[in-house]
């Protein structure tokens, strides 16, 4: 395996890992009575061809196109939380919700604090 791979995998894997991930899985662990590691081996393997669509969504739309993306994915899992508890399914929903917004305001908030 070659340095750069090495290395560019593990950032990214370290950037992947966020507290948005770890409460997202305690939600769904906990709403569904399934261990928290197999929410977390299963979604990561689950996980593995969205990214990967992600990013060849990103590389031929940019940003606005993978946010897109990104936004149907959180939707779905709303959608798919559901089904086991309307409560899990309205909490995901405001984390994505959340991270919409965070898009939003971010640059705003950025530019008062770059001035």
């Amino acid at each position: 395996m070659p340095k750069e791979l090495l290395i560019s995998g593990i950032g990214l894997a370290l950037f992947i890992v966020c507290p948005r991930m770890a409460g997202m899985v305690y939600i769904i662990a906990k709403h569904s009575h399934v261990s928290l590691i197999y929410t977390a081996l299963f979604g990561s393997i689950v996980a593995i061809p969205l990214v990967i669509a992600m990013v060849l969504v990103f590389a031929k739309f940019g940003l606005w196109g993978a946010l897109a993306f990104c936004i149907l994915t959180d939707f779905g899992a709303a959608f798919v939380m559901k089904e086991i508890s309307i409560r899990a399914g309205i909490e995901t929903f405001v984390i994505a919700m959340f991270v919409i917004i965070g898009v939003k305001v971010a640059p705003f908030i950025t530019n008062v604090f770059m001035k």
